[in-house]
């Protein structure tokens, strides 16, 4: 077993099937030593989990079990991206993410800590990444929030 995997296992966590692409676009793109994970909503069972704003209907702490549903997919997406190996995973890049909230909302990287902490959990120092996180008005399926990355594979 991969120390990636054994990690996965050892924290209890199961990464979901992928996420079919639902328009004209790829779930990932490997070119060079960097996949690009196409965004991820927060899916459970392959169904969205958590909707709504965040500053309306969606707490904080929900947006935050949002984000980290957002990072099992984007994990997910990257471990078909590497052939089922994530110990291929030199570093998580960067995290882009969307928060559906209201325009008083502040709190987007608060959210978004679901994820960032999650590739932090799942790849140790290597899920350390630069981040964007940021407030939108709607998101696909009235998503709490998604999330894209960028990974550097070897």
């Amino acid at each position: 077993m991969s120390v990636v995997e054994q990690r996965l296992k050892d924290l209890g966590i199961t990464l979901p099937v992928p996420a079919a692409a639902v328009a004209n676009y790829v779930p990932f793109v490997v070119t060079g030593n960097l996949v690009f994970v196409s965004g991820q909503l927060p899916l459970e069972n392959g169904k969205p989990a958590v909707i709504g704003k965040l500053g309306e209907d969606v707490s904080v702490e929900d947006g935050v079990r949002a984000a980290r549903l957002c990072g099992l997919g984007l994990l997910a997406q990257l471990k078909a991206a590497t052939g089922g190996d994530l110990d291929r995973v030199k570093r998580a890049v960067r995290l882009t993410a969307f928060v559906a909230s209201t325009p008083a909302f502040t709190d987007q990287p608060k959210v978004v800590n679901g994820a960032s902490d999650l590739m932090v959990e799942v790849l140790g120092e290597a899920g350390r990444h630069a981040r964007v996180a940021v407030g939108a008005p709607a998101l696909p399926l009235n998503v709490a929030c998604e999330i894209e990355g960028v990974f550097e594979i070897g």
